[in-house]
């Protein structure tokens, strides 16, 4: 039994759902989730979380996401990439027209907060129906737009009709939108030619393992070497450890007083701190209320 996560890197044809059951037949563990879908055709860092892992799932879904994006200038599609049926093609002259300063301009307009309308193929649901579904049926449906934040964005290089860009985002932003919406900007149209997630939180592509690496890493007995323990992803927290009695109270997953920590604590209304015995067995993060002037599990990860 694993506990913790593994940074996959996730090749192309692979549906995120695809390395999950690939990774279950590796490690003959049923208990396994991803943290945020990648289109098959995209590739690049997608942490995967084992056993008393999973309980971060939801909480790494929401960590900003770094990419690296072709545009492809002039053409639209209906998938808003390179994988759907072409709609419109922007005429030669107008494409020849079109400067360095404008493509900047158009690019970096998106920094920061923007409303954005959600594709129709994707995965989120309409009236109960997926709307890749509904796009495939041919029905094409209003999606209110959805606010979303772009960190950082820069054009690392370009050579018409091919902008290549970095692009540090939030959770539920589509970089195909972002290039359609880049696109309509310069009022050529846009579609993303290829994807690669280059970073979710602390998990970069540099460390990124292939199945392949993973199937070869389990048949040498060293698949835990690359397994990263659920409390790495708190290392900003402050680490604690508890007393006899607190160790007690925290195996029960109970709030926590002052006097059942090892040394004495000094602690800010809502700060959370990670939670360790003795012998540095990790138990979970903790917050600290200053009405109660207690601390109370925020989640635990402790196995026997």
């Amino acid at each position: 039994m694993y506990n913790g996560i593994v940074n996959v890197y996730k090749e192309r044809g692979f549906t995120s759902h695809d390395v999950v059951a690939k990774l279950r037949g590796i490690l003959k563990m049923k208990k396994i989730g991803h943290t945020g879908t990648l289109d098959p055709e995209a590739v690049g860092v997608l942490p995967v979380c084992f056993g008393s892992g999973t309980k971060l799932c939801d909480m790494l879904t929401d960590w900003d996401k770094e990419y690296i994006a072709v545009l492809r200038l002039g053409i639209v599609t209906d998938t808003q990439d390179m994988t759907g049926q072409i709609l419109t093609r922007c005429a030669g002259a107008k494409m020849e027209e079109l400067t360095g300063e404008q493509i900047r301009g158009a690019v970096m307009s998106f920094a920061g907060d923007y409303d954005q309308i959600p594709p129709m193929y994707s995965a989120l649901k309409v009236g109960g129906k997926k709307l890749y579904e509904l796009a495939r049926a041919g029905r094409e449906v209003e999606r209110a737009p959805r606010r979303v934040r772009i960190e950082e964005i820069e054009i690392l290089s370009a050579e018409l009709p091919l902008v290549r860009m970095r692009v540090v985002c939030s959770k539920g932003t589509y970089i195909r939108t972002l290039c359609h919406d880049i696109g309509g900007r310069l009022g050529c149209g846009g579609a993303m030619e290829s994807l690669t997630r280059s970073r979710v939180g602390i998990f970069g592509i540099e460390e990124a393992l292939t199945l392949a690496q993973l199937e070869r890493l389990r048949d040498e007995g060293k698949i835990s070497s690359v397994i990263i323990p659920p409390d790495r992803v708190f290392a900003k927290e402050r680490a604690v450890a508890v007393n006899e009695v607190g160790r007690r109270m925290a195996k029960n997953g109970n709030r926590l007083g002052r006097g059942q920590f090892a040394d004495e604590l000094s602690l800010a209304d809502g700060e959370r701190v990670r939670v360790y015995d003795g012998d540095g067995r990790f138990y979970g993060i903790y917050g600290y209320e200053a009405a109660a002037d207690s601390l109370r599990p925020v989640r635990m990860f402790l196995t026997e």
